[in-house]
């Protein structure tokens, strides 16, 4: 008589695989909100638009935050411009305010309209940052003293209409054309930055 036997095994494998690394980043944007009232103030026009971020301007949040310098050497106080529609090209990242060959500032050497009735480009106050954003505090308002066409807006921390020293911190388009605007406007834009 013969017996068959049978060998029962079992194998269980078990793998950990833990992940090389942990990587964050911080991805800076920003939204700008335009509103146009004609000098009645009846709203005229109103547009939301992303920005570029330039490099100069994350250069100039990473060493003010993560380093000694002050931003803009010594200066927190940040300034909008409106861009003119006439002789643009194109925004990009290396822009800065000595050279961004690929617009114009409104009202720059009188050749670029409109042009709007303060003295220097407008000042920009932010509220206290939550969320993850940093928006201003109160729109900043541009008295329009001639027609033309308006393109989109920048900050940055030089307060000189057609200034071509400080920090170009962003530069955005508005999305859905340019806008025209007329003597007696006034343009009003709020900006918000998230990262």
């Amino acid at each position: 008589m013969s017996v068959e036997k049978i060998n029962a095994t079992a194998a269980v494998t078990t793998t950990v695989t833990r992940g090389a690394g942990s990587q964050e980043s911080v991805d800076l944007h920003g939204t700008y909100h335009a509103v146009c009232y004609d000098k009645e103030g009846k709203v005229k026009w109103t547009e939301d638009f992303p920005n570029t971020v330039t490099t100069a301007g994350k250069n100039a949040l990473l060493n003010a935050y993560l380093g000694t310098a002050a931003v803009g050497a010594g200066t927190t106080t940040w300034y909008m411009g409106l861009i003119a529609s006439n002789g643009y090209s194109a925004i990009a990242a290396g822009d800065t305010m000595s050279s961004h060959t690929g617009w114009k500032e409104s009202g720059e050497n009188n050749a670029a309209a409109p042009g709007y009735s303060q003295a220097t480009r407008r000042q920009v106050t932010f509220a206290a940052a939550s969320a993850g954003s940093k928006a201003t505090a109160n729109a900043v308002v541009f008295s329009m003293n001639s027609a033309g066409t308006v393109k989109g807006a920048f900050i940055a921390n030089n307060s000189t209409k057609a200034g071509t020293t400080g920090i170009l911190y962003s530069a955005g388009l508005f999305t859905v054309g340019d806008k025209i605007v007329t003597s007696g406007d006034t343009l009003n834009i709020t900006y918000t930055a998230s990262a």
